[in-house]
């Protein structure tokens, strides 16, 4: 599948890009009421903890209903603006890691199989491809670019 080679690329690279930017530059708040790039690499890490449960619930349950979440509340929860910079790299790769680990093993058949997302169906393959161009879009903003 074209779509795990890519994301493996992605995880391949970016530790490194994130590992440049200072603590200093992840903390900065561009705005009031902006994400950092601490908070903003932590609602990633939000996300592939979402994304992992879906593509495995995908595969073990019958066209499951699964709640979409809060991303401003779960990133306030997990205060990441008081993480270290290092921390939130270590645990955004690690959670990645681990959701890779469970899409790899998607079969060709299992791609297809639908689930609702907050009320929104899709199928499997629909919802890593879409969590990948999630990912990128939000490493763009953080100022990582990965082709």
């Amino acid at each position: 599948m074209e779509i795990i080679r890519r994301f493996s690329d992605v995880l391949e690279k970016t530790p490194a890009l994130l590992d440049a930017i200072s603590p200093a530059e992840a903390a900065k708040q561009p705005a009031p009421g902006k994400w950092s790039k601490k908070q903003e690499l932590g609602h990633l890490i939000d996300s592939a903890c979402n994304n992992h449960q879906r593509i495995v619930r995908a595969q073990v349950e019958t066209g499951p209903s699964l709640p979409s979440y809060d991303g401003e509340r779960w990133v306030a929860l997990h205060n990441y603006q008081g993480m270290e910079w290092k921390e939130i790299v270590a645990r955004w790769r690690m959670m990645n890691e681990h959701l890779l680990r469970a899409a790899s093993g998607v079969s060709p058949q299992a791609r297809e199989r639908k689930l609702s997302v907050g009320g929104k169906e899709m199928t499997l393959a629909f919802l890593i491809e879409d969590y990948l161009n999630h990912l990128l879009h939000h490493l763009g903003h953080i100022g990582v670019e990965v082709s």
